[in-house]
């Protein structure tokens, strides 16, 4: 009788490890497809709310419907500041063409940076961004801009790259934008993929 039931327990006891042990790896599993989606569910919450400095894409209807609304409500002009720099190891020049800038609230405004490969092979950067103050995010829209793609530059290739954008008027209706005077751009470029690194290019 004893045998038996220490039989049983013993059973008892394997399932209740193995109901264990199998939530545990369901709960690994999901944990790490969190870990998989959260960069891309991260990008596109920043995309939507403007949280981290992360500009907002705009189409030219959109630009377009902006500038009426400006028009209409007489906005102001605001001061836009564009900063650069590179990564470490990116072996490129890069630099706004103009420092500062003075724009229309809600009228399109074409901006240029410029980039130049200081290294003897192509090197292919991929530009980040982000705008500061950070309660200007949500506002500072790029209809286009060279970050939206890769860039490859030839050995001491230059190229000047256009920045097409505007600040919504519905910054004007907000109260964390009162008494900012300036808005600043800035970009960061990055190797974007693995070439072989020339020597001395960091």
């Amino acid at each position: 009788m004893a045998t038996a039931s220490a039989s049983i327990a013993g059973r008892s006891l394997e399932q209740k490890n193995l109901r264990i042990g199998l939530m545990a790896l369901v709960m690994a599993a999901v944990m790490v497809g969190m870990g998989f989606a959260a960069v891309p569910l991260y990008r596109m919450f920043c995309q939507v709310t403007g949280f981290g400095g992360t500009t907002q894409v705009a189409s030219e209807s959109d630009a377009a419907m902006a500038e009426r609304l400006a028009a209409s409500a007489g906005a102001p002009p605001i001061s836009i500041r564009f900063d650069a720099s590179t990564a470490r190891g990116m072996p490129w020049t890069f630099a706004p063409e103009h420092t500062t800038d003075t724009v229309q609230i809600g009228t399109r405004d074409l901006a240029f940076y410029t980039a130049r490969n200081n290294a003897d092979v192509p090197i292919t950067g991929a530009a980040t961004f982000n705008v500061e103050p950070e309660q200007a995010a949500p506002y500072f829209n790029k209809i286009q801009c060279f970050c939206f793609t890769e860039q490859t530059l030839q050995p001491g290739e230059e190229m000047r790259m256009p920045v097409l954008f505007y600040v919504d008027p519905a910054a004007l209706d907000d109260p964390n934008m009162e008494g900012v005077e300036q808005i600043t751009l800035s970009y960061t470029f990055h190797r974007a993929r693995d070439e072989d690194k020339p020597e001395g290019g960091g």
